[in-house]
């Protein structure tokens, strides 16, 4: 059984993983075998994620990439290729979010997240399918959200990417399914991550921040997850345990969204 979760071999290219989510879920991919490739937008960020990698013992490659810049793109996956191989495993982790009310947000920052959510992954994509038709197969894996499925004041533009890119997850799978491409989405939950830590910090009076109550009160598990939480269903979904599954959204949030909430007191 544990072959089949096994990524040893494969080289996996994880976008925005300096840290994060996406630091996460490669730290797990090296643990499970993989060769880690990510990019961010700017070189002290790389430095900083291959500083961390390092720490953990990890050799990554690093490399600086707009992934809304196609020829930037095309061009990192070329490099990756000549470097250390054909990408068995993408993960479409790179994004943004503008919470800024939906009359109050300018068409260009409605675009902007669009770019950087839905249409990088479509580009980043669309590098790599070629190369894994030609090897026989491979996965991709889109970090969707629960925004694929609700919707929320102030997050316009990312609810309508990440609901896009919940339906591109289903079109590659329905595109290349044949070529033995399994496509899936990954939708986290409330996180604890640096950006997510003033939400989470206790007032003056001890008492917690209305956002922390708000999403304690959401979740059944009445926590926010932590990133490695996200390491088993990453690896199930890069491995050979999910070939069989594909154009699947997987929600790793603590029961948010089967649950309607608590009853006012």
């Amino acid at each position: 059984m544990a072959v089949n979760f096994s990524l040893e071999g494969k080289v996996a290219l994880v976008t925005g993983a300096s840290y994060g989510i996406g630091f996460a879920i490669a730290s797990a991919y090296a643990k499970a075998g993989a060769t880690i490739c990510f990019n961010d937008i700017k070189q002290e960020l790389v430095d900083k994620g291959l500083a961390a990698y390092k720490e953990l013992g990890i050799e990554a490659h690093g490399y600086v990439c707009d992934v809304t810049n196609e020829e930037q793109v095309n061009a990192l996956v070329a490099q990756i290729e000549k470097e250390v191989g054909v990408i068995d495993i993408l993960v479409n982790n790179a994004g943004i979010i503008k919470r800024i009310p939906m009359c109050e947000m300018t068409a260009a920052e409605f675009r902007q997240v669009i770019d950087v959510d839905l249409n990088a992954p479509f580009i980043v994509a669309k590098a790599v399918i070629p190369s894994m038709i030609k090897k026989g197969g491979g996965k991709i894996i889109n970090i969707c959200s629960m925004m694929s499925e609700l919707g929320r004041e102030t997050v316009s533009a990312y609810a309508a990417a990440k609901g896009g890119l919940k339906m591109l997850t289903r079109n590659i799978c329905s595109e290349y399914g044949k070529y033995n491409i399994q496509c899936n989405g990954i939708g986290p939950g409330y996180i604890e991550t640096p950006q997510t830590a003033p939400l989470r910090e206790r007032q003056a009076d001890g008492s917690r921040h209305p956002f922390d109550s708000f999403i304690i009160a959401k979740t059944p598990a009445e926590r926010w997850l932590k990133p490695e939480e996200l390491a088993g269903p990453a690896v199930f979904l890069a491995s050979e345990a999910s070939d069989a599954v594909n154009g699947h959204i997987l929600y790793v949030d603590g029961g948010i969204l089967a649950y309607i909430g608590k009853q006012p007191q």
